[in-house]
């Protein structure tokens, strides 16, 4: 219930001016662009967006972006709240509570398992979230190549993306994420939005192939986000075909923005993050992380099953005729192993408070994010209490390993 009298609802096209107006004061230029780039969008929709208003007046307002989270073979669905802003005269009224809230049912409406997020530090850990995936880090370019010249002859040429580029774009970043065991792509609608944002400009390298009947073929090799920050460049979401396309994009960004300092977002595992480490200096000693919020464990085990019962099968673990527990105090989770090593259909029940006397393992509900998505049962174990994998930890530190994440969302977190 909101206070004075306050509605909250979906916005609607007559907001626009408003809420454009809002995320620019209380957000970055470009935010009120965003905004419009989703709601316009019959992909996410104007359904996607709500407000607070005080009369006539909106005073608040947040987004719920579709994403997906896949996690080895299994593609989970979910959400990530956006371009979320509160006039600063109504600050402290539980108007951000009221809207995360609406944005956690819409997003259970819409079948999603968990939520991703960036958020400002600490904030969102108000509302169920946690950080749970590093975000790789941001590191200087201290040996620039030689730069490539738009005028310069060679197979390589630097343009900004176009509509036609998509699935060349999505195919790029599909390969650039496969060695990775979590991955968040982006939805196919919103290379259309980052090709709009002004917060960033996408870039595709094209190389030219043999001739084809109708002249020469141009295949689309690597692509990149660029943003300037205070007198930097970065380059966010490097991806690349192949060491050369590899070579080739950092040259053509040298030569696009000679003279000025650049960042790259060091993908570690990808060609780019390996072609390029030895050119960067020191990633700082302070990593980042995504937020992560699990609503309910029992879905997204059921969902991971697959997943689970590989994990067994690989370490040669023989849990036959026994179950798998785990519990989050206020609820707990059982799941069968069968004859033959599957997981059978998880069954949730009530409070548990003493798994491990059952032979579980607990796991406070606001660590599932980490334990599921990143550093997994092993490490939490040794930093929390509210974390332990009780009288078998050979079995949950299999079931939960460390995993290794790649997130691309739609903004950049790095500054």
């Amino acid at each position: 219930m909101l206070p004075d009298g306050l509605t909250l609802r979906t916005t609607r096209p007559g907001d626009l001016e408003q809420v454009a107006a809002l995320l620019v004061d209380r957000g970055e230029e470009g935010d009120d662009v965003d905004h419009r780039l989703v709601v316009e969008d019959p992909a996410a929709g104007w359904g996607t967006s709500a407000v607070v208003v005080d009369g006539d007046r909106v005073v608040a307002t947040a987004t719920l972006l579709d994403e997906t989270v896949r996690v080895g073979d299994v593609v989970l669905p979910a959400g990530q709240v956006e371009l979320v802003a509160t006039h600063e005269d109504h600050e402290g009224r539980g108007l951000m509570r009221a809207l995360m809230e609406w944005a956690h049912e819409l997003s259970a409406t819409r079948g999603h398992l968990l939520q991703v997020m960036i958020g400002i530090p600490y904030v969102y850990r108000r509302f169920g979230y946690e950080y749970a995936i590093d975000m790789p880090p941001a590191r200087e370019v201290v040996d620039l190549p030689e730069p490539l010249g738009p005028g310069e002859p060679g197979p390589y040429r630097l343009r900004p993306a176009e509509a036609d580029d998509v699935d060349a774009l999505a195919g790029l970043q599909d390969l650039a994420q496969q060695p990775y065991d979590v991955a968040v792509a982006h939805p196919r609608a919103r290379w259309d939005w980052l090709r709009g944002t002004p917060a960033s400009a996408l870039w595709v390298l094209v190389r030219r192939g043999a001739a084809e009947q109708d002249g020469e073929h141009e295949e689309v090799v690597a692509s990149v986000r660029l943003r300037s920050d205070d007198g930097a460049v970065l380059l966010a979401d490097p991806a690349a075909r192949d060491d050369d396309a590899a070579d080739a994009l950092l040259r053509a960004v040298v030569g696009l923005r000679p003279g000025e300092q650049l960042r790259v977002v060091h993908r570690e595992l990808t060609v780019t993050g390996r072609r390029w480490a030895a050119r960067l200096g020191p990633a700082s000693e302070y990593p980042e992380q995504y937020y992560v919020r699990v609503p309910a464990l029992g879905p997204v085990l059921d969902a991971l099953r697959p997943v689970l019962t590989r994990r067994l099968s690989e370490a040669g673990l023989d849990r036959t005729g026994t179950e798998i527990l785990v519990s989050t105090f206020a609820e707990h989770v059982r799941i069968p192993v069968a004859d033959d090593g599957a997981l059978g259909t998880p069954q949730v029940g009530g409070r548990l408070q003493w798994p491990a006397s059952l032979g579980g393992a607990g796991v406070a509900p606001d660590q599932l994010g980490a334990l599921l998505l990143g550093c997994g049962m092993h490490a939490l174990a040794r930093r929390r209490p509210d974390v332990y994998p009780g009288p078998d930890p050979e079995l949950y530190d299999t079931l939960f390993p460390p995993v290794r994440g790649d997130v691309l969302s739609f903004y950049l977190p790095w500054d």
